[in-house]
């Protein structure tokens, strides 16, 4: 068969198949049109009002759906919902009421009618599909059809709203949750035309993460659902506390369908844990559920954080059984809001108003028990007698009148404003110019609506509502407003929620004098793995440990903390020290050897007396100058080494107090210039002796010619001349300063003098050593001469003694600390000039004022027995 034969064969088939449809179709248009689907019903719960534009609106009137048939002896279908709820019958009204609300107003949508269409969902799929294919198709149950809607408000469940979002896509047309708070339903990727008027479930956790920070819980328990509601919240508390001192002490999740098992493991791991908030994220029957677990064991020591989808739950609230462990719960709440004029609606409503809503007739039954189908044959249908059509909600106390706290039904109210809006701005509406809508259409025909131009303008929607609010999406999300809702008992006992703070976008604010804890404690709770540290202490982690169960060391020496929780501790500056509490840093005190301290006062007064005793023996020398023993000592050089021996004793001094520019120069400069004339005399006087004892051999009669006193006086000038210069040369190239040693490490600073050059300090030591290097080997030299008083012993003992001091002076001067080594010095000092004036002088003295008969030529010149 060739191509042409079979092509036009297969055109052939075609025009016979369209005739038959042509004649079955006009076949069928003059038979009257039945209805085949079993559940017509379905498209019949909710309220219809006809418009330019119809908005079409989801709510679960009945919340659990029937027992499917697995017979398999008959078709499926699906059958009517069961346990019907109060609170969609005023979410539903208020959609209502603000199209009234708008419809009246003249400057939103003038010259437009708005219709609605709401259905029944029984939030589980595939009864809520199947009513938003109905609203978009235009069905109604029969074989007409009405006009479809372009936007749909609703799901309530974050799970419907997902399968709706997925459905609706791809033909652009959006939907407006007003509770769905899922946090994935964020992923505009996925969910491009999805928008909602309740924040997302990621708001809550953080809100609950800044009530922590703000009260101060660092250790905080989780008990939440095993699925994306519980443990995305979970995720944002986490991300939320990152970087701060708060952990989640555990987190105990409950599946469904393993909830008994789940439920009794999360209260044992609460009861064990040291944290005394616990937040629950988790559905209202798990939490329920929990509770009721919780009282059982008597745990009564524990803050509960409540999410939106429990904070106000009146049947947690009306369970007697709760009292105890649920009073002082903090709660997150959506947040209520006034809705002017709703009251007065929902107190008139009346079946016969809206005689096709079947909702009103149920709502009728279980209030009045009467049915207000007027029917009677109707009316035994369901077992209730007529109602007599006296019946109103003017004096009835139910959830539906009830006008308090609007939570739900004022974000449907906003969602049904949002899409005024939105409408308005896509028909180009502008304000009227007469009050009559209809001679003065200002918006642009329905005709041009499309539901993805209606998407794109409900994304730029803004407007300010009449509370006064500025409402606008930003990526399909309003800001987050939240409640904060404190359980207490009322007057009769009965626990009642109390507003106590609010969130507004990023700013908590909360009436802590308001809040009522648990145990009915006005004192907020502590719960924390450790104690904060403390001021002056730091934070050490305990490893293995999460980061608030941490260990608090003391700030070493010179380190400080002012900050309770600090986790490091700082330096205090160079001129500063940490006090004793390590809390804050102080000024050094500033140490230096002071006349006012015991050791001060000690060299002081031990210089003093030296002085003292040389003076005294001068006195004693000037006493009996006539005397063998004076003259036969040199009593000019005895004299001069007595005042240099003062001198040496007071030069002391200078070294106590504060270093300042002058002393600094002066005691170095009085120490060399003193010790070198002390040495100066012991040196001539050696070699006085040296040259008395070479005169007296034959031949050397005129030895001691050149060495006279003349001589004598002219050597110690030139060898004190000699210091003179050098520390002329210091002072004035690089003398002494004052400076504030900080390099010891201590809560004082030193005030000490440094000696500018080292080579001019080595020079003035080392010339005093030098000469006394030279005197004791002179006096060495000399010990042995034959007199009976022989000077020359006592000069080399006094240059031993000298010598020793000043050696075990070097390394002492070294490894002393701060003030301590200017007493080194001050002690070397004193020690050396002791050692000359008791070694030379304490024999002479002894003699003279002791041993009298001694004081004699014959005696000196060892002529005497």
């Amino acid at each position: 068969m060739t191509t042409a034969v079979f092509s036009a064969c297969i055109l052939l088939l075609v025009l016979l198949l369209w005739t038959v449809c042509e004649i079955v179709v006009g076949a069928t248009q003059e038979e009257k049109c039945v209805y085949l689907d079993r559940a017509q019903h379905l498209d019949t719960v909710g309220l219809f009002k006809d418009g330019d534009v119809i908005i079409g609106a989801l709510f679960n009137f009945y919340m659990l759906p029937p027992t499917l048939d697995l017979s398999f002896s008959e078709e499926p279908y699906l059958q009517p919902c069961y346990e019907f709820q109060e609170s969609p019958v005023q979410w539903a009204q208020a959609v209502v009421f603000a199209v009234d609300e708008i419809n009246r107003n003249p400057s939103l949508l003038p010259g437009v009618r708005l219709g609605y269409r709401i259905m029944d969902s029984c939030s589980r799929y595939p009864y809520s599909l199947r009513a938003v294919m109905s609203l978009i198709s235009g069905g109604n149950g029969t074989c007409k059809t009405t006009q479809p809607t372009k936007i749909i408000i609703g799901e309530a469940t974050s799970t419907e709203s997902m399968i709706l979002s997925r459905v609706l896509s791809p033909m652009h047309v959006p939907m407006i949750s007003y509770l769905s708070t899922c946090a994935c339903l964020s992923n505009k990727r996925e969910y491009p035309n999805f928008f909602r008027t309740i924040p997302s479930d990621v708001y809550q956790a953080r809100t609950m993460a800044q009530m922590a920070k703000r009260f101060g819980w660092t250790w905080v328990g989780a008990v939440v659902g095993d699925n994306d509601y519980g443990l995305q919240a979970v995720q944002a508390f986490r991300e939320e506390t990152k970087g701060t001192s708060i952990c989640l002490a555990f987190v105990s999740t409950i599946y469904r369908e393993r909830r008994a098992k789940d439920v009794d493991r999360a209260v044992t791991v609460m009861q064990r844990s040291s944290a005394r908030v616990i937040m629950v994220f988790a559905y209202y029957v798990d939490v329920e559920v929990f509770l009721i677990e919780v009282v059982r064991r008597n745990v009564t020591d524990r803050q509960f954080l409540a999410s939106e989808i429990w904070s106000t739950s009146g049947l947690l609230l009306s369970n007697p059984a709760l009292k105890t462990i649920a009073q002082g719960t903090l709660g997150v709440a959506v947040r209520s809001a006034l809705i002017p004029g709703l009251e007065k609606h929902l107190r008139e409503l009346h079946p016969s108003r809206y005689p096709q809503d079947m909702v009103l007739r149920v709502l009728w039954e279980k209030t009045f028990g009467c049915s207000p189908v007027q029917n009677n044959t109707i009316a035994s249908q369901s077992g209730l007698t007529p109602c007599n059509g006296k019946e109103t909600l003017e004096a009835v106390e139910n959830g539906i009148t009830d006008v308090t706290n609007l939570r739900a039904t004022y974000n449907v109210y906003l969602a049904v404003y949002a899409a005024a809006y939105a409408l308005h701005s896509l028909l180009h509406c502008t304000a009227p110019n007469s009050s009559d809508l209809t001679m003065a259409p200002n918006c642009s025909s329905p005709d041009i609506i499309t539901a993805k131009k209606l998407l794109e303008h409900l994304k730029l929607v803004k407007f300010t509502t009449q509370l006064g609010e500025k409402f606008y999406f930003q990526d399909g999300e309003t800001p987050a407003v939240y409640d904060i809702v404190n359980w207490q008992r009322g007057p009769g006992g009965a626990l009642k929620y109390v507003l106590v703070g609010r969130l507004e976008g990023s700013k908590l604010m909360i009436n802590e004098s308001a809040i009522s804890w648990t145990g009915n404690s006005k004192k907020v709770p502590v719960s924390m793995c450790t104690a904060e540290c403390p001021q002056g202490t730091r934070k050490a982690m305990k490893k293995g440990l999460p980061v608030c169960c941490f260990d608090c060391l003391p700030c070493t020496d010179g380190e400080f903390s002012n900050v309770t929780g600090s986790l490091e501790c700082y330096h205090c500056p160079p001129e500063f020290w940490s006090n004793s509490h390590r809390t804050a840093c102080v000024p050094r005190e500033v140490e230096y050897l002071s006349f006012n301290e015991t050791m001060g006062i000690t060299l002081t007064t031990v210089a003093v007396c030296g002085a003292m005793i040389t003076a005294a023996v001068g006195v004693v020398f000037v006493y009996y100058r006539q005397t063998p023993i004076v003259k036969a000592n040199n009593s000019e050089l005895s004299f001069l080494l007595l005042v240099s021996l003062k001198l040496c004793f007071l030069c002391s001094l200078v070294f106590v107090g504060q270093p300042s520019l002058w002393s600094c120069r002066l005691q170095q400069a009085a120490f060399g210039i003193s010790f070198v004339l002390c040495i100066s005399c012991i040196l001539v006087k050696t070699i006085v002796v040296l040259v008395a004892f070479r005169s007296a051999r034959p031949g050397s009669a005129a030895l001691m010619k050149w060495f006279g006193p003349g001589q004598q006086r002219g050597s110690v000038l030139f060898f004190t001349c000699i210091q003179v210069i050098i520390c002329a040369l210091w002072l004035s190239l690089s003398p002494p300063f004052p400076h504030r040693n900080l390099s010891i490490q201590g809560s004082k600073i030193t005030l000490e003098c440094m000696v500018g050059s080292v080579t001019g300090f080595s020079l003035v030591l080392g010339y005093i050593g030098l000469l006394a290097a030279v005197c004791f080997l002179l006096a060495f030299f000399a010990r042995k001469l034959p007199d009976n008083f022989n000077e020359a012993k006592f000069i080399t003992f006094s240059m031993l003694i000298f010598c020793a001091v000043w050696i075990t002076f070097v390394p002492a001067y070294v490894s002393s600390p701060g003030k301590y080594s200017v007493a080194v010095e001050i002690f070397a000092i004193l020690a050396s000039s002791f050692g000359l004036l008791i070694s030379i002088f304490a024999p002479k003295c002894y003699i003279i004022l002791l041993k009298p008969e001694n004081n004699s030529k014959k005696f000196l010149m060892g002529k005497t027995q």
